[in-house]
């Protein structure tokens, strides 16, 4: 097979890196959005759920919320026509895929090895799942640790700061606000950088898993 000319290989690398760079944008800043109405439902409703329906029952809340919403504004990180369509068709079992295994990791272990679990298999599972109804697994260990990575990264950052806002320097910095009020920040923060770096992960996700393959018409 003759092998494409440096320039032309240079050409198509820049191309993939700008693929590359433009969804993990879409993704980031889609998904932060995302994210934010999420977190609103808890930042909000959690001492309702908590008092009322239970914590699982959040879970379920967000879950919705993240599904819903999640298609409006990133399905052009599936390219061809019917994007919409075919973005829930294969978002939806992903990420119930990985709210599940999640959240078993979660209610199982609790902070610290259940987060960090819960993000490792749940991000595997969301990879495995848009590989499969993509139907290519290519780069399947990659693409998952990446996701992890960045998955990672929003999550406990914002975890990190969610409690800087509720300590001593957040009151310093919040002083204006009442306590609830500082609660309701913090947890949106925490909510925002989760979105920002999981985004980030789907938006490099969604990329890796259709480099190379035939695009529908």
């Amino acid at each position: 097979m003759q092998q494409p000319e440096p320039s032309a290989q240079v050409a198509k690398n820049d191309r993939e890196v700008a693929g590359a760079s433009h969804a993990i944008i879409r993704g980031s800043l889609g998904f932060g959005l995302v994210s934010l109405a999420a977190f609103s439902v808890w930042a909000f409703g959690g001492k309702w759920f908590q008092n009322n329906a239970g914590e699982a029952a959040l879970y379920v809340a967000c879950t919705l919320v993240f599904i819903s919403l999640s298609g409006l504004l990133l399905h052009p990180l599936v390219k061809g026509s019917g994007s919409l369509l075919r973005f829930y068709l294969v978002f939806i079992p992903a990420f119930l895929g990985y709210a599940v295994v999640w959240c078993l990791a979660w209610f199982a272990l609790r902070f610290g090895l259940g987060e960090w679990l819960g993000s490792l298999l749940g991000s595997a599972a969301f990879v495995g799942v848009i590989s499969w109804r993509m139907r290519n697994a290519q780069g399947f260990i990659q693409t998952s640790l990446i996701l992890f990575a960045l998955n990672s990264a929003g999550y406990f950052l914002g975890g990190k700061v969610m409690h800087w806002v509720l300590g001593p320097a957040g009151s310093a910095v919040f002083i204006a606000l009442t306590k609830a009020a500082r609660l309701v920040v913090a947890e949106l923060a925490w909510g925002l950088l989760y979105g920002l770096g999981f985004g980030a992960g789907i938006g490099y996700a969604f990329h890796a898993v259709q480099k190379g393959r035939a695009q529908p018409s």
